[in-house]
C-alpha cells in the first residue's frame, strides 16, 4: 500500500505503507543511532513526534520482551528507508511491523530518509503527517498547518502516571540492594531504564504523577527526589517548576532532559527550542569539571539558556561539543543537579552511568 509523509511547508515524499495503515501527526524529527528503535518506540519522550531513523535498514532484529522503556508506543509515526521483514535475534518474539500493528502506529518506508534528514537540518523540525489516504496533498498540508502544534503544548499530562507506584513492578526480578536509598520520581514521562538504574544503585522508587503537590513528597520522606524525563515544551509544565521550586534545598534533586529543563525554570532560567533537536546515540558531551569527554544518548527539542541561568547560583558542568549548548548544571550551594542527556542510554553508550552514583553520594552526604 502506498504512503505518504508531508510536511507543513508542503514537502512530501511517497513510500510504502507499515504497521497500520491510517494517517499519525506529530512533529518530525530525525534519531541517528543505528539500532535500538523498539526502546525509542517505546519511550515517552517521543510523545506527539513522528521519528525518522536515519540509519537505512531497520527491523532486523525484530522486537523482544525486555527493551521496552513503557507499556507501550509513544512516538506518533515511524519513518525509515528500508523495512527488512526476516527477523533475526535469538530473544525476537514478533517482527517491528508485528508491533507497530499490535499498538495501532502509522509507519512508512521506501523514502530517502537521508532527503528528508537533510531538509530537517537545513529547514528545521516541522509539524508533518503520515497518510495512506488519497486525499489530495493541498488539502493534506492546509490541514495540518491548522492543527494542533507541540510548542506551548503541556503533553506531560498525557504520558505521566494516572497514581502513584513503587517500582519495582512484575517484570523486574533482580535482588534488591543491600542499601537502599528512598527517591521519590516525579514522573514526566519516565522511561523504565532510568527506573532500572536508580534501583540497581540503591534506590528504593516511589513515583509520583506530575502534578503531584509537593507536600506529598516530603510526607513519603524519601532521601532524595529525582526529575523524570519527559515529552514536549517544558514552559507550559508550570505546575512541577513551582513544585521543584518550593523543594529546592529540603532534599537532593537530580534530574534528566525534561527534568534538567524545569529545574533550569525553577532556577530562574529560560528555554528556547533548537532548530531540529539533539536525538541520537552519538553526542559528544564535555565534563568540564574533569575535561573527560563522554559520548552520550540524547533525546530533546529544547534546552536551557545557557546565558539566561544566574551565574551566581548555577554552576556549569557539561557542554555539548557540537554546539556548545548547555548539557548539565548544579547549584553552587544547594544539592541540586541536573544533565540534558540520557546516563541511562537505552539506546546508547554507558560513559555516564557514574552521575547516578553521584546522586547516591548526594543523599549519603545530605542525610550524614
Amino acid at each position: 500500500m502506498i504512503a505518504r509523509l508531508i510536511l507543513s511547508d508542503g514537502t512530501h515524499y511517497e513510500g510504502l505503507s507499515f504497521g497500520k495503515s491510517g494517517t499519525a501527526v506529530g512533529e518530525v524529527v530525525f534519531h541517528t543511532a543505528m539500532c535500538g528503535y523498539q526502546e525509542i518506540l517505546t519511550d515517552p519522550s517521543y510523545h506527539f513526534q513522528l521519528v525518522t531513523m536515519t540509519y537505512p535498514q531497520i527491523g532486523n532484529y525484530g522486537v523482544n520482551p525486555k527493551d521496552f522503556e513503557s507499556r507501550r508506543i509513544y512516538a506518533a509515526g515511524f519513518i525509515i528507508r528500508e523495512y527488512s521483514p526476516i527477523v533475526s535475534h535469538w530473544q525476537a518474539n514478533r517482527s517491528l511491523d508485528d508491533y507497530l500493528k499490535f499498538h495501532g502506529v502509522v509507519g512508512i518506508s521506501d523514502i530517502d530518509t537521508r532527503a528528508l534528514t537533510r531538509h530537517l537540518r537545513d529547514h528545521g523540525a516541522q509539524m508533518g503527517l503520515i497518510t495512506t489516504s488519497a486525499e489530495p496533498l493541498p488539502a493534506l498540508v492546509e490541514k495540518l498547518r491548522g492543527g494542533e502544534k507541540l510548542v506551548g503544548r503541556d503533553i506531560v499530562q498525557e504520558v505521566t502516571t494516572g497514581q502513584t507506584y513503587a517500582w519495582p513492578i512484575g517484570e523486574e526480578t533482580a535482588p534488591a540492594p543491600s542499601k537502599k536509598y528512598r527517591v521519590a520520581v516525579y514522573d514526566f514521562g519516565v522511561k523504565f531504564s532510568i527506573l532500572r538504574s536508580l534501583y540497581k544503585s540503591g534506590c528504593e522508587l516511589e513515583v509520583f504523577p506530575a502534578q503531584t503537590p509537593p507536600e506529598k513528597i516530603l510526607d513519603w520522606k524519601p532521601d532524595g527526589i529525582f526529575l523524570s524525563n519527559g515529552p514536549g515544551d517544558p514552559e507550559p509544565v508550570d505546575y512541577a517548576v513551582a513544585s521543584v521550586r518550593h523543594l529546592l534545598g529540603k532534599k537532593p534533586i537530580f534530574g534528566i532532559c525534561l527534568g534538567h529543563q524545569i529545574l533550569g525554570l525553577a532556577l530562574g532560567g529560560r528555554t528556547t527550542k533548537l532548530k531540529f533537536g539533539h536525538h541520537g546515540a552519538n553526542h559528544p558531551v564535555k565534563h568540564l569539571p574533569t575535561g573527560a569527554i563522554e559520548i552520550t544518548s540524547q533525546n530533546h527539542g529544547f534546552i536551557v539558556d545557557i546565558e539566561s541561568l544566574p551565574k551566581d547560583l548555577v554552576e556549569i558542568t557539561h557542554i555539548n561539543l557540537n554546539d556548545h549548548t548547555l548539557e548539565g548544571f548544579r547549584h553552587r550551594q544547594l544539592s541540586a543537579f541536573s544533565v540534558q542527556y540520557h546516563p541511562e542510554s537505552a539506546p546508547g553508550p554507558h560513559d555516564s552511568q557514574y552521575l547516578f552514583d553521584h546522586f547516591i553520594q548526594e543523599m549519603k552526604e545530605f542525610n550524614a
